[in-house]
């Protein structure tokens, strides 16, 4: 998706999912680096997403590289209403601020405010529904220059080696990421490519 079609895309809407915990084992090039856990809870006013991420790169048996990620996610009436997060990369903190408004989302990072059109969301992965739509980085506020395709059916396999039925979608642009849900729309499993032109994988648990 091009900017200019961001700026011009409908606000997204959330499909009323159950409460539920997702747990994903996650991999980079192939070995295992950490988890992402999620806690999804439907309120009787909207949604709140609450997710952790803890990740150790090693070089044999010496860490050279840690990363948490911590974000709580809400929405209202099926719509994005606002998004907290806290990353540290390797002693590298950041700190994200969105909330819907009737001009548009408010996105605060660090010491910048924009104002994003009033349907942007987070690309937090869980939500299938947003991703046709305007996205913006949780980790750093940034809006994201992507074009969303809905891939078709395929099977997955978990983080135990069953295989399930799911459907993917692809992000092409400024990042390349597959994500995959499953036939109620619960993330399953994703893979991009990271900047340093490793893989990570996300293996639901």
């Amino acid at each position: 998706m091009a900017m200019g079609s961001i700026l011009l895309a409908p606000a997204q809407v959330l499909a009323a999912p159950t409460s539920r915990k997702l747990a994903f084992a996650v991999f980079r090039n192939g070995v295992r680096i950490g988890e992402h856990r999620m806690d999804i809870v439907r309120q009787a006013d909207g949604v709140s997403a609450s997710s952790e991420v803890s990740l150790v790169v090693k070089v044999g048996p010496v860490p050279v590289y840690r990363y948490t990620h911590r974000a709580v996610e809400r929405w209202r009436a099926g719509r994005f209403a606002s998004l907290e997060t806290s990353t540290n990369g390797n002693g590298k903190v950041q700190r994200v601020s969105a909330r819907r408004t009737g001009a548009g989302v408010m996105i605060e990072a660090g010491k910048g405010q924009v104002i994003a059109p009033v349907g942007a969301a987070p690309l937090t992965h869980w939500n299938a529904a947003v991703l046709d739509g305007p996205l913006f980085n949780p980790q750093d506020g940034k809006m994201l220059a992507v074009t969303a395709r809905r891939a078709g059916r395929e099977a997955v396999k978990l983080a135990d080696g069953r295989s399930i039925q799911t459907t993917r979608w692809s992000l092409r642009g400024e990042t390349q990421i597959d994500n995959w849900y499953d036939e109620a729309d619960g993330w399953a499993a994703l893979r991009g490519k990271l900047p340093d032109g490793s893989t990570m994988e996300y293996r639901r648990l």
